[in-house]
């Protein structure tokens, strides 16, 4: 293999800022951010909105939009007060 075309493939920690979950898995994502793991080690620090521990859909809280009622049924429900 040639050197210095490759990415730096490496260890990183992933935080879901959301609830705090954290897991760790390679990759070559760029930061500047570190984190001290509880094993002692300092690891690059990738902070995430959500995560599969965050996510409604992986989470089992997400909404059916069936439930929701359409917007046609909304505008006639706000609007119902002014028929004749």
């Amino acid at each position: 293999m040639k050197e210095g075309i490759h990415p730096n493939y490496r260890e990183v920690c992933f935080v879901d800022l959301s609830n705090g979950f954290k897991f760790v898995t390679r990759s070559t994502v760029g930061t500047k951010e570190t984190i001290k793991m509880d094993d002692g080690r300092e690891l690059p620090l990738v902070k995430l909105e959500t995560t599969s521990e965050s996510h409604p859909f992986y989470t089992g809280t997400q909404k059916s939009v069936d439930n929701l009622g359409g917007r046609v049924e909304k505008f006639r429900n706000k609007f119902a007060h002014l028929k004749k």
